[in-house]
């Protein structure tokens, strides 16, 4: 059985990353790492709102920077995840319907195991 405890932290990682600035920011830097002004023209957003959601990213340890005097250049600090992420995101997940025959004997194959192992133990 699962534990509702143990999806909590992906929980709050979706919620990091359900935002569409933070997506967009995570997708610009993962073409190559970039100075938040570059970010605040490609994305025409506040520059403000881009070290906003910058910091938020860099806290959950996403992504992290460089500092040359006043000028921030972020990086990818997990590139895997953020690929992943995207290539997930960027994905069509077509339905797959069933019906109510399909239904059930799933259902009943389920409770079968179930009773089985109920059983033998």
């Amino acid at each position: 059985m699962s534990d509702i405890r143990q999806w909590r932290g992906a929980s709050d990682r979706l919620r990091l990353l359900g935002h569409p600035v933070r997506l967009a920011l995570l997708a610009e830097l993962s073409k190559a790492p970039k100075c938040v002004t570059d970010m605040q023209d490609l994305l025409e957003v506040r520059q403000a709102n881009v070290s906003q959601h910058l910091a938020m990213l860099r806290q959950a340890r996403i992504v992290d920077y460089h500092e040359d005097g006043n000028v921030r250049c972020y990086y990818i600090l997990r590139p895997r995840l953020v690929g992943d992420l995207l290539r997930f995101l960027g994905r069509e997940y077509p339905s797959e319907p069933k019906t109510a025959v399909q239904i059930r004997r799933a259902a009943g194959a389920r409770r079968n195991q179930r009773a089985a192992r109920t059983t033998a133990a």
